[in-house]
């Protein structure tokens, strides 16, 4: 439905004594053309979502193949624990003020705050670091790719209607991730890093769906520095278990280097822009964008880990993107 809408001059718009009419004619036309600023914000609101959801998708592709790099280098639990004292360091100097200013509100929603950090901290990249070990970082990314279908169903979950084309499109991508873990049979057989995975893309949809409930009163950046500070300190006891039982890790540049990217960009960077998309496009459309992780992530596991994706990983990749774009393809309109 269009926003905007043409104003028809009346008898009391013109002064009859007034002259110079082309002038004034002219300068009406141009208003009543000019798109309103309501709809001009929303277009721009809608483009920087856009963005920043290809931002985040384009580096949590970096972070699959970083946590396949140091796969074994790194307890899971020891890696995901310092990726996030990494992230909290990161994003202090800009939200430790917001975070102090609003911690009464914080403590209100803290429920929701803490099944958040649950989530989409401390669950999920541990479930990603588990899957490292024992998958490919491209499977880990293919299969990430059917967490948009489980948003979906979350959706449905909470009243929203799934039409025949979206139902559709969840049924085919669903087979491309069945046909790649495998390996081109039905008859699946799966690995122990894919079912991780699958464990994975579907504590991110439930994060997801959770940021469509966010209170509005919460500061982004501190509602981002609270979730990394629960997520840690839950993180804190297995981490002391994993240094007891696996001991620490040697930091060098094969640990450091991933841990840091990890840290700082795929966590601080990525979850910001990823949360600040879901607030100006909704999950599901941000969803459409993060359909094209599995092909970032196949475009830099081949150069990096000489990972060949080959012809059956093409074809699983047609068919998750088809799959996921047709599942989306109503519910984007919708939103638009």
């Amino acid at each position: 439905m269009s926003l905007i809408t043409a104003r028809h001059p009346t008898t009391t718009d013109t002064d009859p004594t007034d002259t110079d009419t082309t002038d004034t004619d002219t300068d009406s036309a141009t208003t009543d053309t000019e798109t309103p600023a309501p709809a001009r914000k929303l277009a721009r609101g809608a483009g920087l979502g856009v963005l920043l959801a290809l931002l985040a998708t384009v580096v949590w592709s970096g972070s699959f193949v970083a946590t396949r790099d140091m796969a074994g280098a790194v307890p899971p639990v020891q890696a995901v624990f310092w990726r996030w004292i990494i992230a909290l360091l990161a994003v202090a100097p800009f939200a430790a003020r917001p975070f102090l200013r609003q911690w009464r509100t914080i403590r209100r929603h803290l429920g929701f705050v803490t099944l958040a950090s649950l989530f989409g901290v401390a669950l999920y990249n541990t479930l990603v670091h588990q899957a490292g070990l024992t998958t490919s970082a491209t499977n880990m990314g293919m299969i990430m790719a059917a967490s948009p279908v489980l948003m979906a169903v979350y959706a449905r979950l909470g009243g929203e209607r799934l039409g025949a084309r979206r139902v559709l499109g969840m049924l085919t991508a669903a087979l491309g991730v069945l046909l790649l873990v495998g390996n081109g049979s039905l008859a699946v057989d799966f690995a122990a890093g894919d079912l991780w995975m699958f464990a994975a893309a579907l504590s991110f949809a439930t994060y997801s769906a959770l940021l469509k409930r966010k209170p509005a009163e919460i500061d982004g950046l501190a509602f981002l520095f609270t979730t990394f500070l629960l997520g840690a300190l839950m993180l804190a006891p297995a981490y002391a278990v994993s240094l007891a039982v696996q001991g620490g890790f040697t930091v060098g540049v094969a640990t450091a280097g991933p841990l840091l990217y990890v840290g700082v960009f795929s966590s601080a960077v990525a979850f910001f822009a990823w949360n600040k998309a879901i607030a100006l496009i909704g999950a599901a459309r941000a969803g459409v964008v993060y359909y094209l992780q599995p092909v970032c992530v196949a475009l830099l596991s081949y150069p990096l880990l000489g990972e060949r994706p080959g012809a059956l990983g093409a074809a699983c990749t047609a068919l998750i993107l088809g799959g996921v774009a047709l599942a989306s393809a109503t519910g984007a309109r919708k939103a638009g």
